[in-house]
């Protein structure tokens, strides 16, 4: 995992961080309680390309990093270890081992556990609000975002990452 250090891989960790930071904070649409961007496109590159880990690294160095500089709201940490376990998630599911089903898998997961419970709970914790009318407002998140992310997903594992492994060798 963090064993299979490459000196590129410097370089992929600062562009998709970069990436999710950009897709995060200036191309989604944000409400207190609601998220529906392409941000999981860069996270699920470093998954495929470079493990669980370090895609962990980058969807938590990039929640980091974009609270920071772009702050949407007040930073807590409860959202960069999600955004760590989401691209764990992705890594587990989706180094050298791509399918429909193991992307539909880390999607669900990602989408059901970490982002519907999970965030659902930091967000009540942060806001005040209570859990469970919480918990069905992020449910229309979840019924949009599980296709597109399998869609898009999909996309990568068949179109883009078979032309960034011609370029990078």
């Amino acid at each position: 995992m963090f064993a299979e250090f490459k000196p590129r891989y410097i370089t992929f960790i600062a562009m998709f961080t970069a990436m999710e930071v950009v897709l995060s904070r200036f191309l989604s649409v944000n409400a207190w309680n609601l998220k529906i961007g392409f941000n999981f496109v860069p996270i699920a590159l470093a998954a495929m390309l470079m493990g669980p880990l370090w895609a962990g690294l980058v969807a938590a160095l990039g929640d980091f990093v974009g609270a920071i500089l772009f702050p949407i709201g007040a930073y807590f940490p409860g959202f960069t270890a999600t955004a760590f376990l989401t691209g764990v998630v992705l890594g587990l599911f989706l180094y050298k081992k791509q399918s429909f089903v193991r992307i539909l898998l880390a999607v669900l997961i990602n989408q059901l556990i970490l982002g519907l419970l999970i965030n659902s709970l930091w967000i009540s914790i942060l806001y005040g609000s209570p859990y469970m009318p919480l918990l069905y407002t992020r449910l229309i998140q979840c019924s949009i975002l599980i296709p597109v992310q399998f869609a898009g997903i999909v996309l990568i594992w068949k179109i883009v990452l078979p032309q960034i492994k011609k370029v990078i060798g």
